[in-house]
């Protein structure tokens, strides 16, 4: 589909009128304008709906241009399969995309591109591969260089085990979902705040599940911390996290 087309099926509003929609505001025309003066051309769409065909056709150009970006690092680093480039090219979901392109995107020295490059990952690969339960045996093949024992050899070997757990779709949409069912809103006041966050002090103490979180709690909870007055963290039940990745991993 074109990314006129996607528009569509995104709003709901015919073809006809998107397509005029987008050619006015191509043209320079404002959303008031089309609103009011071009009723003809869009079958009277109103300025919600107009500006609801600006802001998704804005977001598809947006991902294109990324998809751009991604595959052409992905190729400058001679990684870029077919296999790959249609699953670029197919996404048009901004958050899979990320993940697609995570294990590629250029980073920092990490510790574990520094375990790397002290010959390390085809340890982390034996260690995942869980086929011998030999760990210090194994650990003891790569102690040369600048690995000095086993213990170093195997905490760089959990170092590339970590990012690469980090980087994979699987593990990132098994803690996503557990943000979804069972993530935990907390908020609690910034010292020396008090007198200054009085308005907020139903959530100097906070917490309650996300999805029971009604929206005017959680709206007043941003606000909060948006001006300085609380610390809002959110996050899922750490242990039925690892307990769903150790299914993953771990025979």
């Amino acid at each position: 589909m074109t990314i006129e087309q996607r528009v569509v099926v995104l709003t709901g509003v015919s073809e006809r009128q998107v397509f005029a929609v987008l050619k006015l505001l191509g043209d320079g025309a404002t959303i008031p304008f089309i609103s009011r003066y071009r009723k003809e051309a869009t079958g009277a769409l109103n300025e919600v709906q107009i500006a609801d065909i600006e802001k998704v056709n804005g977001t598809l150009n947006d991902l294109l241009k990324r998809k751009e970006t991604v595959l052409g690092t992905i190729e400058e680093q001679g990684k870029l399969t077919d296999e790959l480039r249609h699953r670029v090219e197919d996404c048009w979901n901004a958050m899979e995309l990320e993940d697609i392109y995570l294990p590629y995107k250029p980073k920092r020295r990490t510790r574990a591109e520094i375990a790397r490059q002290k010959g390390l990952e085809s340890l982390a690969l034996s260690v995942l591969l869980q086929q011998d339960n030999s760990l210090h045996q194994m650990a003891k093949r790569f102690v040369k260089g600048e690995v000095k024992s086993e213990e170093e050899a195997l905490k760089g070997a959990c170092d590339i085990i970590a990012e690469q757990v980090n980087e994979d779709e699987k593990s990132r949409n098994i803690v996503r979902s557990e943000f979804t069912r069972g993530a935990m809103i907390t908020s609690v006041k910034v010292k020396g705040k008090e007198s200054e966050a009085d308005k907020y002090r139903d959530y100097f103490d906070f917490s309650e599940p996300l999805k029971r979180c009604s929206s005017h709690r959680l709206l007043a909870i941003r606000r909060g911390e948006a001006e300085g007055m609380l610390l809002v963290s959110v996050s899922p039940d750490d242990e039925k996290c690892v307990e769903r990745l150790l299914r993953l991993y771990v025979r």
